[in-house]
């Protein structure tokens, strides 16, 4: 009888014990952070195996279809600092990665779409050395000593207002009309590494503003509780003369309605740099306005290939 009662509580324990893995991923704001958790332990180990992940998993990296089994989320990185976006709205994540190890050094912009418990899709944009402006050591000085808190409730931006500002910010880029965009004082923006500013309270993001660069294929992931709102694109429509249209991500923090961090990743490589050679213009911005055609997607070489000059 007692033999029989125990083993009723086993197997009652074994049914009511709670799922300790994919269950917990959801479109709530917890169920997304869970989503992230698994996301950067799968990318420190390189193992997707505890991730939720279906059977037709959308996998993209650099705007390009590729085959997960191949794909950069299977390389093991000692991630040195990381933050993450949360859009409930839209059941979408998005996570800056910055590794720095000297020989495969990174920065990362991470898009996840959760759909019930899995995670339906990835998509990652990478950055490394021999591409735009690139610096993980700078990147990640400027982007771990920024405040991205949490807003308080009160002082809260709209979506609206959040997706508004991104895009006054990148449609300035098309005719050097700047006039529109919220700018904030101070303000600093961080491009692959290139940074703005010193920190004084006088630090502007409207330096080095190109012109005749369409901003093209935007797709927006905001959360309301950082002010923040992150923008993957193309740096031009990928016309001869409106820039590339190199996958691109443009990450802003805005306090009160105006522009307080920007973030931009660009994947493209140095040496396809239109305007000169690289880092030519000197300045982070304004540099890009002549950005050169991508590579396609997939994981990187060691060591980016020399390319023409375009």
């Amino acid at each position: 009888m007692k033999r029989t009662a125990l083993i009723g509580i086993v197997l009652a324990g074994a049914l009511f014990a709670p799922r300790v893995s994919f269950a917990q991923v959801s479109c709530s704001r917890d169920g997304l952070q869970r989503a992230i958790d698994l996301y950067i332990a799968a990318q420190t180990k390189g193992d997707t195996s505890g991730m939720p992940l279906p059977m037709g998993l959308g996998y993209y990296e650099n705007n390009a279809v590729t085959d997960i089994n191949k794909g950069l989320i299977k390389t093991a990185m000692k991630i040195d600092h990381h933050r993450s976006l949360i859009d409930s709205s839209s059941c979408q994540t998005f996570t800056e990665v910055i590794v720095t190890n000297k020989e495969n050094p990174y920065v990362l912009g991470t898009r996840m779409r959760v759909n019930g418990d899995k995670i339906a899709e990835v998509e990652i944009l990478w950055t490394t050395t021999g591409y735009w402006l690139f610096n993980a050591d700078t990147y990640l000085k400027w982007s771990s000593s920024e405040n991205w808190g949490v807003i308080p409730a009160n002082q809260r931006d709209t979506r609206a207002t959040l997706v508004a500002a991104a895009n006054a910010y990148l449609d300035a880029f098309l005719e050097g009309k700047k006039e529109g965009v919220p700018w904030g004082y101070p303000c600093n923006r961080t491009e692959g590494g290139m940074h703005t500013g010193n920190g004084s309270p006088k630090d502007s993001c409207d330096v080095g503003v190109p012109s005749g660069v369409n901003i093209a294929n935007r797709r927006f992931i905001v959360d309301e509780t950082l002010g923040s709102v992150v923008v993957y694109c193309t740096f031009g429509a990928g016309s001869v003369g409106g820039g590339s249209g190199a996958p691109d991500t443009h990450l802003f923090r805005v306090e009160n309605g105006k522009l307080r961090y920007v973030h931009t990743l660009t994947h493209l490589l140095q040496t396809n740099f239109r305007g000169g050679g690289a880092g030519a213009g000197g300045r982070a911005g304004g540099a890009g306005a002549g950005r050169g055609a991508p590579p396609a997607g997939g994981a990187p070489p060691a060591t980016p290939p020399p390319t023409t000059q375009k």
